[in-house]
Formats: C-alpha cells, sequence, structure tokens
C-alpha cells in the first residue's frame, strides 16, 4: 500500500502517478515555461488524477479544471493578473481541459465577497495552498527549471492515497467543504468523507 511507504517512495509514487495524466503533464511542462514566481499546479486535479489510477479509472476522468497557483506581490492590480491569465490562454488553447490562473497575492481583495468570510493576505503560493477547505487538497507540484519536481504536501500524502478526505477549518467555510465533499463522492464512491469538526464547546 502506497500510503505506509516512507515518504520519499511516495514522493516517486506520486510523481508516477500523476505521468500518467497526459493532460496534467503538459499543464506542468507549459506552466514552467510561463516563468511564474512561485507556481504550483495544485489541487482537483492532482489528487482526482490519484482517487482516478488508484481505482483504475483513466487518469483525466471527473477532474473539472486545473488549477495553477502564482505569487506575485509587486502589482496587485486586476489588469496584471489578467494579463497573466490572457497569455495562458494563449498557452493552453489546444488542451481538452479548462486551465485556470491565479494571484494568491490578490486573493484577499475579492475573497469575502464571493465566500461570505475574509481572509487574511497571503504571503506565498503555500499560504494559499494551505487553506483549502480540505487537507486532501493541500497539494502542489511544479517542474523546476532543472526537471526536478517540487511537491508541496504540508498534510502528507497517506490521505491521498487513501481516498479519504479530510476537513481543513482554517478558513473556508463548512458549506464549501461539504458542497465540494458531495460533489466528489458522487464522481468517486469510494471516497471517505470525514466530518467537519464540532464547534460544540459545551462541557458534558
Amino acid at each position: 500500500m502506497i500510503s505506509r511507504l516512507p515518504l520519499d517512495q511516495q514522493l516517486e509514487s506520486l510523481r508516477s502517478v500523476l505521468s500518467r495524466n497526459h493532460v496534467l503533464s503538459e499543464v506542468l511542462a507549459r506552466t514552467g515555461a510561463l516563468g511564474l514566481p512561485g507556481w504550483y499546479v495544485t489541487a482537483g486535479c492532482l489528487f482526482q488524477t490519484v482517487w482516478n489510477v488508484v481505482t483504475g479509472r483513466p487518469p483525466t476522468s471527473g477532474i473539472k479544471d486545473y488549477d495553477i497557483f502564482y505569487f506575485d506581490g509587486s502589482d496587485l492590480s486586476w489588469e496584471a493578473e489578467d494579463a497573466v491569465i490572457r497569455a495562458g490562454r494563449k498557452v493552453f488553447a489546444d488542451l481538452p481541459a479548462e486551465v485556470e490562473i491565479r494571484n494568491e497575492a490578490r486573493v484577499h481583495l475579492w475573497y469575502e465577497d464571493k465566500f461570505g468570510v475574509p481572509c487574511p493576505p497571503y504571503d506565498s503560493a503555500e499560504a494559499a495552498i494551505d487553506s483549502f477547505a480540505a487537507t486532501t487538497c493541500c497539494l502542489g507540484v511544479r517542474v523546476e527549471p532543472d526537471g526536478r519536481w517540487r511537491v508541496y504536501a504540508p498534510h502528507g500524502l497517506s490521505d491521498v492515497f487513501n481516498l479519504v478526505l479530510r476537513p481543513n477549518p482554517v478558513l473556508a467555510p463548512r458549506s464549501v467543504y461539504e458542497t465540494k465533499a458531495a460533489r466528489w463522492q458522487e464522481e468517486w464512491p469510494g471516497l471517505i468523507v470525514l466530518d467537519w469538526p464540532s464547534t460544540d464547546t459545551t462541557a458534558t
């Protein structure tokens, strides 16, 4: 079982599994060519590729989009981010998937309007990855110019390989977690969804 391997072997297994998704491989390679600061391909396209492979499904099955985070605090204007998004649209135009690029230095400017809770400014793309609604989502990969894979996985990889969805109640509201969990459990019926922690602190 991959989840019980030493971490270095889990990382080797992760790279092997992710490499079976040809769309993801192209997204990684082409994102590297964009030269974005502190970038990662992150979230669903990664752990859902793993879920597909370990359950015997086609590697790209059920993947809604491919998320790219980068961090550029030098210009927080929408115009600067939009220029990157438009450049990416050209780079990824021929891929059979939606690719979404976001500057995580700007998230605090729009997050509350979208999700109803304030988001403190991030200081890195890693900090943004830390705030996903589920720990299983907290995963980022990039390919360095020398070809090395850099993997950011603050909660490890065991839950990813074991199809366990674990809540991460640091920012996103419970409703975000439960909505995503319900959608994903329909697509991957073997997914084990852990409950959002209770906020009841009444003594017994």
